[in-house]
């Protein structure tokens, strides 16, 4: 990897000069720059963000990299950093990932060359080498809804297995005789432990059998989908606990279409708690994820890496609410 001394000794320069230009303060004459732009090209110079956060200099930029920014949850989710980081004179890049990770990569890349302060990862595709990368090139980073317990990375989430057994629990109680699942995907963390806390409430209970866990993929056309597979397969549901709010609107659309009537013949609840939920009829029940708090709290915590405060990574588990709507009203059994 070329260095300032070779970008120096190609152009025919001093060190301080290339710095100059790098920097873009001092007067450099536009023939010396042009030399040294070239020379930087010719070795394929990359500036080095270590020696700059030596040099103390920021640019008070973070960035924040979402899976997907048409998810309601998500751009709640960037709203509350960046009313968190303006507050902090901190100015925030969305970038959205398309949950592909090769797109995130591409980002991670230009974000550091582009000197960000910070990184806060909401995206599922961040690998143990991208996150070396950071380490070594001390850029401060937070992530977003990952496992906890890996050690050297700041973490925040929310108590999905416990927010999923509230959903179960409440629709039993509320007269249910069979749940279903409609669950997100198995890659990402926050399906997985939404599936756990499902199986943790049902999965001994003599009724339960594997085919009512339907794929939703997070999605709104997925919970169509799921919905139209457990009523054509299973009949005798009447409970149904959708992994997200966008595949209970997708469930909620399907059940209408098909005339069933909810929460009279199928109760309905999702989870994440986006505003969404309000304006359906009727309005969904839903496991709210304290997503303005969750966003705010990912700022901060990159803010307190940033300005290297003492205490090294930490991780933040929040709690989530069951929000009773009219999607679940009580019935008699």
């Amino acid at each position: 990897m070329a260095t300032i001394r070779d970008v120096a000794k190609q152009a025919r320069v001093s060190v301080a000069t290339v710095s100059r230009v790098l920097n873009g303060n001092g007067y450099v004459n536009l023939a010396t720059e042009a030399k040294v732009r070239m020379a930087m090209e010719e070795l394929n110079y990359e500036p080095n963000t270590v020696a700059r956060g030596l040099a103390g200099k920021r640019t008070m930029m973070i960035a924040m990299i979402l899976p997907d920014i048409v998810n309601p949850f998500f751009s709640e989710l960037a709203r509350a950093v960046e009313d968190t980081a303006r507050a902090h004179q901190f100015t925030v890049i969305i970038c959205n990932s398309d949950d592909r990770g090769a797109k995130e990569k591409t980002y991670i890349d230009v974000l550091r060359k582009r000197y960000v302060d910070g990184i806060i990862f909401a995206s599922n595709t961040l690998g143990d080498e991208e996150i070396l990368t950071m380490e070594e090139q001390e850029i401060p980073f937070v992530l977003l809804d990952r496992t906890p317990g890996m050690g050297r990375c700041s973490v925040v989430r929310s108590r999905n297995v416990d927010g999923a057994r509230m959903a179960v629990n409440h629709l039993l109680q509320s007269g249910c005789r069979r749940v279903a699942h409609i669950a997100g995907s198995g890659d990402l963390l926050t399906g997985r432990e939404r599936r756990r806390g499902y199986l943790d409430v049902v999965g001994e209970k003599g009724w339960f059998d594997p085919g009512l866990i339907v794929p939703g993929h997070f999605s709104v056309e997925g919970g169509k989908g799921a919905a139209m597979a457990l009523m054509d397969h299973f009949p005798d549901v009447d409970g149904i606990f959708a992994g997200n709010d966008l595949m209970a609107v997708g469930a909620l659309k399907v059940l209408h279409a098909m005339g069933v009537k909810v929460p009279d013949e199928v109760s309905l609840c999702g989870f994440d708690g986006i505003a969404l939920t309000e304006v359906t009829v009727p309005e969904l029940t839903t496991v709210a994820q304290p997503i303005y708090e969750m966003g705010a709290t990912a700022a901060m915590e990159l803010i307190r890496l940033i300005e290297g405060e003492p205490g090294g990574p930490r991780e933040y588990e929040l709690d989530v609410l069951l929000l009773k709507r009219e999607s679940t009203r009580r019935r008699k059994r």
